[in-house]
Parts: C-alpha cells; structure tokens; sequence
C-alpha cells in the first residue's frame, strides 16, 4: 500500500518541467499553469527528514487553499482549482527570492536571537524587557532570502533586499502592504478558531501581466505557528510555556535528539509510532484551525489518485 507520497515523476501534457521543493513539488503545463503537489514530506531546519507523514501534504494543501479563498478579497493570488485534496493548480508566477516573515509575538527563531542579546533582526529592532511569547507592540517584517535546493534561508533586512536588487523598492512596498493585510486577516480568523496567530511567512509571485500575486502556501502548521488564545495571558505571567499549534513540537524532537540541522548531525530515528503521533498532530492542527473535521483522503494509492485527478482535470 503506497499510503503516503514523498516522491514524484508525474509526466503531465503539454508539461515543460517540474521543479520539486522541501514539501511541493511543482510542475510547469505550458508555461501557463502549475500543478502544485503537496507531498507528505516533512521538512524541519531545512532538512528533509526520512520518512513521510500521512495525509500530511493533504492537511497543508486544504489548511492553504481555503485560506487563500478566505483572502482573495484583500490580497490577490495565485489559485485557480484543486483538483485533488493533495493538489493546487493556479497562474504561472515568477516568484520573488525572499520570503516575507511577519512575527506578533517573540517566538521561535526571533526568541532565541533575543535569548543571545540580540535586540535586531533584519534590520527591525526588538524592544527591551520581553520574555518569549510576549507580543510586539507592533508585528514586525523579518524577511529571508529565499533558499534553493534546499539550502538554508538566511535572514535579511529591506535595506539589503532592495540595495542588492533582490526585489526592487516599488514591489517590496507592495510586499509589505500584502504581508501586514495578509497578517491582520489571518490573526481575525484565527480569532474565531480561539487561537493567535503568532507568525507566519508568505512568498509572493508576478504573473506574466506583471501583477503581484500570493503563491504557495498560507496559514498552515508548517508556515505558521499559532497560541491557543484561552489560557495565553495566565501562561505568560506564570512563566509557563505557551500552548501551541505549529511544527515546533517537530523542531522540539529533534533539538531534543540532539539535530538542529547542523554538520555532522544524525538525523534521530523515526518510529513507526513517531510518525503516526505526527500524523495525529496534523490531523489536530487541521481541525483546530479551520474549525472542521477532517476527512481523510483513499491512500491506498495515491500516486495513481492524484495522477488520475490531474489529467481529469488538465483535459478540460
């Protein structure tokens, strides 16, 4: 039984190449459309852990297709249709080469750069007196290069993106106007899902008219980490760690194993029981944030589902 997918070679019509990233892989059709897959690859400190998760590539693509819908009134994007729980088809972009990350709260990445003294990053000074997972008083823009071929995304401020011409000043104030607009919207709907939306990345794209358009992925586990808002406050006076909806409690098992990514490090082993405890974790996710069950996808073959879904689609 092939119930999870962590590998593709589709061969679609009219397909001019593909492109496979940490979780997507994305096939070009004639240079008009892509055909995003979302696998079940699972993807922590820019390495691509061993074994897949089931119908995890299923949850992210649902979690980012139905916030693209909720958001295409204040940001335009890249969606067309999903033929298939694990697949997005939408316009051709050009994507930019960063990722804009937008951060409410001094969490993750950004708290452990405070925990060493740091009070800037990207360019974007941090206040003094915060203890992790107190909110900013306003949501800051910390931006990362965007990584190829699996390398790591490396953090940079506006000033260095528009001097080295990375995106040009005119369409980076575009991207900063989406990424706060994108941001406030998501933290309502969280909002009504009981949780906060601590922060998150989205990557945008310029279809071949030229337009700025959201690409990828937004809102989900993997992009995102989000608070449960019950409880926040007390946590946050007792000192108490945060309960949270993210991928960190992956990063957290691995740093634990003692794997952060760096040279030299051994990827822990994961069990069967490891793998279906993150399975579960996703389905959670899923549920709390879009506030519907889910519905699991037949994995009995997936490639031949998602195949048989593409080319129904593709030849109308």
């Amino acid at each position: 039984m092939n119930s999870t997918i962590t590998t593709t070679n589709f061969n679609f019509p009219n397909q001019k190449n593909v492109y496979h990233g940490k979780v997507r892989d994305v096939y070009n059709i004639n240079d008009e459309l892509l055909v995003m897959i979302a696998t079940d690859r699972l993807s922590a400190f820019d390495v691509i852990l061993p074994k897949g998760i089931p119908f995890k590539g299923q949850i992210l693509n649902q979690i980012a297709t139905k916030m693209m819908d909720l958001t295409r009134d204040v940001v335009p994007n890249w969606l067309i249709a999903t033929p298939d729980p694990n697949v997005a088809v939408g316009h051709l972009c050009e994507p930019f080469k960063v990722e804009m990350v937008i951060r409410g709260y001094l969490s993750g990445h950004a708290a452990r750069e405070y925990a060493q003294g740091k009070r800037t990053l990207c360019g974007v000074t941090m206040p003094e007196n915060l203890k992790e997972n107190d909110r900013f008083p306003e949501p800051i823009i910390t931006p990362s290069t965007k990584a190829d071929n699996g390398s790591h995304d490396e953090d940079i401020s506006r000033e260095a993106i528009i001097s080295k011409g990375i995106v040009s000043e005119e369409d980076y104030l575009i991207l900063e106007h989406y990424t706060r607009t994108l941001f406030q919207r998501g933290t309502s709907i969280a909002k009504d899902s009981g949780l906060i939306l601590v922060d998150t990345k989205y990557e945008f794209g310029k279809t071949k008219e030229g337009k700025i358009v959201l690409i990828d992925e937004i809102h989900t586990p993997d992009s995102s980490r989000y608070f449960y808002a019950d409880g926040y406050q007390e946590r946050q006076e007792k000192g108490e760690e945060q309960k949270q909806l993210s991928k960190e409690f992956v990063r957290q098992w691995l740093i634990a194993n003692d794997f952060q990514g760096k040279e030299g490090q051994e990827i822990p082993d994961m069990t069967t029981e490891y793998v279906n405890s993150v399975s579960e974790r996703y389905i959670e996710l899923y549920e709390k944030i879009t506030g519907t069950p889910f519905v699991k996808a037949d994995i009995s073959d997936i490639n031949t589902r998602i195949e048989q879904n593409v080319l129904n689609y593709l030849k109308k």
